[in-house]
């Protein structure tokens, strides 16, 4: 999808809340926007979706989206499961696979329980869960969240990083605005801030990938492919969820090291290859701890020849609808 020279404002003589945007979406990536209170995040969102018109400039390419707004309207005439099932139906699935997908991103979420509640008796929580679930039922390949994981649990949060990487990993792009700056920290392959109605794009954030900080938890996957076999995608390429760090593992099996929140997708993948990997194991990956530096000799001791200064040689181990519901 392209926007070319794009612009907005409210009314003829209303002021510019966006203009002159120019942004190229590529498929299967994941984009942070950020920005502040009021500068246009949410409009660009919206612009995005396919849920507000430019008022100058244009959209080409646009593919089936989903939204999910800032703030859900909850008070619709539906029970929970019955609103994803008709919205699964308005996506295109027919009527026992929407009814399928709607029951099972409630259970992911841990709301399987209120299946059968109306939306205006949901909690703030649940309803956030139930706004996210529509989004991610019928599997877009173009997914905005404007702030989709306000309101959610720390368990619900989780779910929905893991869907985030699912959908990059399956090929999807996500387009998302969190408060959060450690939000899928590390995982985002552009970033753009939203300014003075502009749109400036950031350094790509995937160059930190190494980095525990950026990144947040990591794991290691330890694989063992058929005899000569390589991960697909090797070495990080696009197409290997998080970009993860290959090394040769023990008794011929490969160690791959990622970001926990792309480690679901990762496993999907070479579960799914031709022939399969078979997963050997999946641990915590510990930082490694500098080594302190040697004391000083005291006053008539002879340093020990393994103790001067040297280089550390020592390597790092490989190791958080307003889809114009209806009308």
């Amino acid at each position: 999808m392209r926007l070319d020279g794009v612009g907005r404002r409210y009314g003829v003589r209303g002021p510019w809340v966006l203009r002159d945007v120019h942004l190229e979406v590529p498929r299967g990536a994941l984009l942070r926007v950020e920005g502040t209170n009021g500068s246009g995040k949410s409009t660009l969102l919206r612009l995005l979706a396919g849920i507000d018109h430019p008022s100058s400039g244009r959209i080409t390419g646009r593919p089936r989206s989903a939204y999910v707004p800032e703030r859900f309207p909850a008070a619709l005439p539906f029970t929970a499961v019955g609103y994803l099932t008709h919205l699964g139906r308005v996506h295109g699935l027919r009527g026992a696979e929407a009814a399928r997908r709607a029951v099972e991103w409630l259970e992911r979420f841990g709301a399987a329980g209120h299946a059968r509640t109306r939306l205006a008796e949901l909690s703030k929580g649940t309803s956030q869960k139930v706004a996210v679930a529509q989004a991610l039922l019928a599997e877009p390949a173009l997914l905005v969240l404007d702030e989709a994981w306000t309101g959610l649990d720390r368990g619900a949060r989780e779910v929905l990083d893991r869907a985030v990487a699912e959908r990059v990993a399956d090929g999807g792009t996500v387009v998302f605005v969190d408060h959060d700056p450690q939000r899928l920290a590390g995982a985002a392959d552009a970033r753009y801030r939203v300014a003075e109605g502009r749109l400036l794009p950031h350094e790509a954030a995937g160059s930190a990938a190494g980095s525990e900080t950026a990144t947040g938890p990591r794991v290691i996957i330890e694989a063992e492919g058929a005899p000569d076999a390589v991960p697909p995608a090797f070495v990080g390429a696009p197409g290997l969820p998080g970009g993860p760090e290959i090394t040769s593992g023990p008794d011929g099996t490969t160690r791959l090291t990622v970001a926990a929140v792309h480690s679901d997708a990762l496993l999907r993948t070479l579960l799914a290859a031709r022939p399969p990997w078979h997963i050997r194991s999946l641990t915590p990956a510990t930082p490694r701890t500098p080594t302190p530096p040697s004391p000083a000799p005291t006053s008539g001791s002879r340093p020990d020849a393994h103790s001067e200064a040297h280089p550390d040689s020592t390597s790092t181990a490989a190791s958080d609808f307003d889809e114009a519901p209806l009308p």
